[in-house]
């Protein structure tokens, strides 16, 4: 059994910074892309960052520039570095991960349960 943990949210006033992170756990043989979305009160679920396997990054242009997305491929973590928050980033932020598990046939995509991130204005 695969399982994502998201750890980081909270409260914090604007303009200032929250690190998120993911864990991966379960017996995982490989994991491919990685990301981060978010879903605002009332509004559907958008992309952040995604990150790949070796490293490449992909942002959603309100992430441009203020969020850092990374990886520990040692440890079957994705990271979000926020910074300069803004009111508008709040949402709940779910991570996702395409995971070959062990016994699997493919990748499968997983995601996380959510962590909230509120910015106060």
């Amino acid at each position: 059994q695969v399982q994502l943990v998201e750890s980081g949210g909270g409260l914090v006033q604007a303009g200032g910074s929250l690190r998120l992170s993911c864990s991966a756990s379960g017996t995982i043989l490989r994991i491919g892309a990685m990301g981060w979305y978010r879903q605002a009160p009332g509004k559907q679920r958008v992309l952040v960052a995604t990150i790949t396997s070796g490293g490449t990054t992909n942002y959603a242009d309100s992430a441009k520039g203020r969020f850092t997305i990374s990886r520990d491929n040692a440890k079957n973590t994705v990271y979000l570095q926020m910074n300069s928050l803004k009111p508008e980033d709040t949402a709940v932020y779910y991570c996702t991960a395409n995971i070959f598990a062990a016994l699997g046939y493919n990748y499968l995509e997983h995601w996380g349960q959510g962590t909230l991130v509120t910015v106060s204005s």
